[in-house]
């Protein structure tokens, strides 16, 4: 048995769906009219009507600037037009520079090229080039100083105090010797240049108390020219001009007398020939005394002869 009381039924009925829809509606409409009453409407906007337009330009604007930069950041940088000219620049740096180097190097190399350099060059050459402003080319009359030597009887004064004195060049020849005493006035010293050419006379002439007959001889030629040559020699050395700038060349040459030759009277001849080899003896403060030389003259370059046989 259920022994629970029953409760009792409620005098008042809820109401219906269709009730409460329109009891909700009713309310609102009398919210709306005492809304109304209460206040007035909002104020219409003042915005001009073409602000919608540029709100949508700056929108569109924004996203053109958003992709633009989406892509950026995708794609590799681009090269800006700066680098270029920054590669330019240094190009022509360094080809200035290299410029720069050639005209040095050439500047440096030219030196032996340019008149000045050249100019200084020859004057440091002709500064190695003995003093010599005067010189002397004694011509004897006979064969050579080979003979000489071969008869010291006959020529004393060359075979003890000549040679002794000087250089003595037997190979030389009596056209070399009177060629280097050409060269030695003209290349050795500075104007003005002296060159006095001695020929010793025609036998007997040139020694006292000699006859035709004596002279006609080896030996006696050879000591007419050994008197003509100890007589000659002390005159020159004694003087100043010889002491500071002075050279003496001897040499053997065909010596010929008017009637010999055919000239006018009182003429005499001296020929100066390459055979046999007569030898040139060089007498001076620059030559080396007492020497004998094996140098070979080359008329092509008398210089190098002259700064081989004389020194400064």
């Amino acid at each position: 048995m259920n022994n629970t009381p029953e409760k009792p039924k409620s005098p008042f009925h809820a109401p219906s769906a269709r009730v409460t829809a329109a009891l909700a509606a009713a309310m609102l409409g009398i919210g709306v009219a005492v809304g109304a009453a209460i206040g007035p409407a909002p104020t219409p906007s003042q915005a001009s009507p073409s602000l919608p337009l540029l709100i949508a330009a700056l929108a569109r604007g924004a996203a053109a600037r958003a992709a633009q930069a989406t892509a950026a950041s995708v794609q590799p940088p681009a090269i800006t037009a700066e680098a270029t000219p920054r590669r330019k620049r240094r190009k022509h740096k360094h080809a200035s520079a290299e410029e720069a180097s050639s005209a040095a190097t050439t500047t440096s190399g030219s030196e032996t090229t340019t008149p000045t350099s050249t100019t200084l060059k020859s004057t440091k050459k002709s500064s190695t080039l003995p003093p010599i402003t005067h010189v002397w080319l004694i011509e004897l009359a006979g064969t050579s100083f080979a003979a000489a030597a071969a008869q010291p009887t006959a020529a004393p004064y060359i075979d003890t105090q000549a040679v002794p004195a000087g250089t003595l060049i037997s190979g030389w020849s009596a056209l070399d010797g009177g060629a280097f005493a050409n060269e030695t006035a003209l290349l050795a010293s500075e104007p003005p240049q002296l060159l006095d050419t001695i020929v010793e006379p025609a036998c007997p002439e040139s020694a006292p108390g000699a006859s035709d007959a004596a002279c006609a001889t080896e030996a006696g030629a050879l000591t007419a020219a050994d008197e003509f040559l100890k007589t000659t020699v002390p005159t020159i050395t004694s003087a100043a001009a010889f002491r500071e700038s002075g050279l003496i060349v001897v040499t053997f040459a065909s010596i010929g007398n008017a009637t010999a030759t055919g000239l006018p009277a009182g003429a005499a001849t001296a020929t100066l020939t390459t055979q046999p080899p007569a030898g040139v003896l060089l007498i001076s403060p620059f030559a080396s005394v007492g020497a004998k030389s094996s140098t070979t003259f080359n008329p092509t370059s008398p210089k190098q002869s002259l700064e081989k046989l004389l020194r400064r």
